[in-house]
């Protein structure tokens, strides 16, 4: 429970790049001890978003713009493997899932509050994809995709402004509706490509570097 609490804290984008997570305030929030606590963070510690730092304390994973430019171009050329495995396994089933998946978030592009479009599309845009890693009857695609969705959430909310998802949401809808077309249509060239564009272009679609660019 403490490791799923933090960790959902975390790619909500409720903590910040670099800010110290206090043990004892987070046992204390739960009336616990200090075991579970740490063992949660040494869990998310492993996952990439939380850095231990012996004698000092935990704090959130900060994460250069260069390599979070890398990940995504690394996640996007992953992704879209899938998508291109999917498009030539998928049920009718399937892509019937797909499309309600789809028609919900063009509802909530009508949102006005940018916290409901933000926090509604991630756990719809999880359910969206979840659900082409599906379509590849791939188990060891689909659990390896999921650790990396979870750092794409964390570095999109902790690497940019506040509520980034919100602004870039009718943008998103677009690329998906491309990659279900390609999906229906069974094209395994357009939706790999069509994926992989849609998960490269979240670097300049939707993160928004408020440190300066470096090198490093």
């Amino acid at each position: 429970m403490v490791h799923d609490q933090i960790k959902e804290r975390l790619l909500e984008g409720r903590y910040s790049g670099g800010e110290r997570l206090s043990v004892e305030a987070l046992r204390k929030e739960w009336g616990i001890s200090k075991q579970p606590v740490m063992e949660a963070l040494r869990r998310l510690s492993g996952d990439g978003l939380v850095d231990i730092i012996p004698q000092v304390g935990c704090q959130v994973t900060t994460y250069s713009p260069r390599e979070v430019e890398d990940f995504f171009v690394m996640f996007g050329g992953f992704e879209g493997t899938i998508s291109g495995i999917a498009a030539l396994r998928r049920t009718d089933a399937q892509l019937a899932e797909l499309d309600r998946s789809s028609e919900k978030i063009g509802r909530l592009c009508e949102a006005i509050d940018p916290v409901e479009r933000s926090h509604g599309y991630r756990v719809l845009n999880r359910r969206f994809h979840t659900t082409i890693h599906a379509m590849a009857h791939s188990r060891v695609m689909a659990e390896t995709s999921a650790r990396m969705w979870d750092l794409s959430d964390f570095l999109i909310n902790t690497t940019g402004r506040q509520q980034p998802l919100s602004s870039a949401l009718e943008q998103r809808h677009d690329d998906h509706e491309r990659i279900r077309a390609a999906l229906h249509a069974g094209d395994q060239q357009a939706a790999r490509r069509e994926m992989e564009q849609h998960i490269v272009e979240i670097v300049g679609s939707v993160i928004h570097f408020e440190q300066q660019r470096s090198e490093s």
